[in-house]
């Protein structure tokens, strides 16, 4: 039979159609369409250019109720990759829709790191240039602050796998500007990376740390090496899954150690580790609704959401 079918995705809805008939009258029907709690014609999805440390623009998608005031007390989910040439597409997911009803702006930085603008801004943010893709995602989170989207502690940043490490370099860097951490995953010592199943095959992204000059850069911003006694950290919910031989849980085991030893504040440090789960590939439904449960509920205590302002 002649058939075929297209998907369609991006920030607001998700709708796949398949034709069922034959091919040369183009007869189409509506297949099948996600269900979510909110009704997304209630959304709308901006795009901003962001200033960033070096003069360049960063794009900034940023999803939000039509309705949303602009007065900066909006729970705010920014979520970054920023590596090894990978762009962040517009695609929808019914767990950002449940964090919209939840009263949630979601915003997303396009990072360098990526390949949104081809290979300069790859390149622009690997190896000795990685410092930049944390300025960039930095640059961000003011952005929305200056704008008055919102304020630091109703500013909460999300990355998984080498977004992992962009919230923990971040999250040293800057424990002032964020009232939630979601570290998923992440690559958190850069000095030990190279040892670990795949890890090897990163050093073209990240370098190799037994080259000398490679070694001080990686160890400047490593975030396991610049967890620091006596600073305030963000609330923080590091996840993992106990069996991902991709970017081994030591990582995360390590990072949320050293930030609970010299945690100076009341602010909580949890650890989330999914047992007989990988790097997060192929996990069940049941299992992503249970952890996506854990993290709303984490960012609805830790931004203060349901408080009066």
């Amino acid at each position: 039979m002649n058939s075929w079918a297209v998907g369609s995705s991006n920030d607001t809805t998700n709708v796949t159609h398949c034709n069922s008939a034959r091919i040369a009258i183009r007869q189409t029907s509506l297949f099948w369409k996600a269900e979510v709690p909110i009704d997304v014609t209630d959304l709308v999805v901006k795009r901003e250019f962001v200033r960033s440390t070096d003069g360049k623009n960063v794009p900034l998608f940023i999803v939000s109720h039509k309705d949303t005031v602009l007065d900066g007390s909006n729970p705010v989910l920014l979520y970054g990759y920023g590596g090894f040439d990978i762009a962040i597409l517009p695609h929808f997911s019914a767990s950002r829709a449940t964090w919209m009803k939840m009263g949630g702006v979601y915003a997303v930085g396009c990072i360098r790191g990526g390949s949104e603008y081809g290979r300069d801004w790859h390149e622009a943010g690997m190896l000795m240039k990685k410092q930049q893709v944390f300025d960039d995602f930095i640059a961000c989170g003011e952005w929305l602050i200056e704008n008055k989207w919102t304020q630091p502690k109703k500013l909460a940043i999300q990355g998984g796998s080498n977004g992992g490490l962009l919230v923990g370099a971040c999250m040293t860097q800057r424990p002032d500007l964020f009232g939630a951490c979601l570290p998923a995953v992440g690559v958190l010592d850069m000095i030990r990376f190279p040892l670990f199943t795949v890890g090897w095959a990163w050093t073209s992204d990240y370098g190799d740390p037994n080259d000398k000059a490679m070694f001080k850069y990686l160890l400047e911003y490593s975030p396991y090496h610049n967890v620091q006694p006596g600073t305030c950290y963000p609330p923080t919910m590091v996840t993992t899954g106990d069996t991902d031989d991709r970017v081994v849980p030591g990582h995360s085991f390590k990072f949320a150690a050293a930030l609970q030893r010299d945690q100076s504040c009341e602010n909580p440090v949890l650890i989330r580790i999914e047992t007989r789960a990988g790097h997060g590939a192929g996990k069940p439904t049941s299992l992503r609704i249970e952890e996506a449960a854990d993290i709303y509920a984490f960012l609805w205590k830790s931004l203060g959401m349901g408080e009066t302002q």
